[in-house]
């Protein structure tokens, strides 16, 4: 037994200064790197300074040339057309894709389409709002979240196809104007006889309903003065005690609160009922910083100088393999 520990020490010194030395050696060769790399650039300085300019020039002029502007339209579609709307969107997208520019121009009124390079729709998530009052949509969350991330669920078609208002987002090369891009693809949108006439009907159907509220809001304000005057005048009679026992004053009162809040509702409804797909506001010649948008003046005199590194690093390799293989010819 007492043989055998020093032994084991000696080897476990042995493995410890073999570390230390391979750390030292691995140190020592990075140092070389380094500083052959530092020997490289103040050997190439000028080269280098000249990659450096001309990435530079040649990326700054792509980036004036090549700027790319994003433009946003939040719109509402009414009388469920939102599949319809989705579908439009994705056929103007197929004529951005397949340069199909005469469809642009002449069938949606784009005067410049060649400018336009993406367009598609999102919905604006509104979780809160999709639940608000409506025990179906929470059910439906609910059961669906059981079995999936519930922010996947939110954004996935289906449930996003129920949110009320929706991003059309299109890119374009140049600044333009409202009326070159942003009108005609709304104009486009709306442009579908059977939602012109359904747009016509709802609009009739809503005018009416607030016709009629208004009236029988007047109706019960009468039988709510009528009864106020009644016990002003301390009359009590048979019909009174029928309106406390079956609670008949209250429901009034609650059929007028809900009738209130319907015809606020129906107001606002007049406002974007004029058109199947109403255009909320709208952001447009937002210059876009994606990707390397904006950023090649940058990226360029990197790329350069890596080039003319790799490319110089290859000639070394190169040499150094002949060298080998001329020895080995020799011997």
């Amino acid at each position: 037994m007492s043989t055998k520990v020093p032994q084991n020490q000696e080897d476990q010194e042995i493995d410890l200064v073999q570390i230390s030395k391979k750390i030292s050696n691995f140190f020592e060769r990075l140092n070389r790197s380094i500083f052959g790399s530092i020997q490289f650039f103040l050997r190439n300085w000028i080269i280098v300074l000249v990659l450096i300019v001309t990435g530079f020039a040649i990326g700054w002029y792509l980036d004036t040339v090549r700027k790319s502007y994003s433009n946003q339209i939040i719109v509402e579609p009414n009388f469920e057309s939102v599949d319809y709307l989705y579908s439009k969107i994705d056929l103007l997208q197929s004529k951005v894709i397949s340069n199909d520019t005469i469809f642009l121009k002449n069938v949606v009124g784009i005067k410049k389409p060649k400018l336009i390079k993406r367009i598609q729709i999102r919905p604006i998530v509104e979780a809160y709002k999709f639940v608000e009052n409506k025990e179906r949509n929470f059910q439906l969350l609910e059961l669906m979240a059981e079995n999936g991330d519930i922010n996947k669920i939110l954004v996935d078609t289906i449930t996003s196809k129920n949110y009320r208002y929706h991003t059309i987002s299109f890119t374009t090369s140049e600044v333009g104007i409202d009326k070159e891009f942003a009108a005609p693809i709304l104009s486009f949108l709306n442009d579908s006889k059977y939602f012109n006439t359904v747009q016509k009907i709802e609009l009739k159907n809503l005018q009416s309903k607030i016709v009629q509220n208004d009236s029988i809001i007047k109706q019960i304000n009468t039988v709510l003065s009528n009864f106020s005057s009644v016990t002003k005048g301390a009359q009590k009679n048979d019909k009174l005690v029928y309106y406390n026992e079956n609670t008949q004053l209250n429901d009034l009162i609650k059929t007028k609160q809900y009738l209130i809040e319907d015809q606020g509702r129906n107001r606002l409804k007049l406002i974007s009922f004029d058109k199947t797909i109403k255009e909320i506001s709208s952001t447009i010649n937002v210059e876009s910083k994606k990707s390397i948008n904006s950023k090649l003046k940058f990226y360029l005199p990197l790329f350069f100088i890596l080039f003319f590194v790799l490319l110089n690093s290859f000639k070394a390799f190169y040499k150094k393999q002949l060298l080998l293989e001329e020895k080995e010819k020799n011997n």
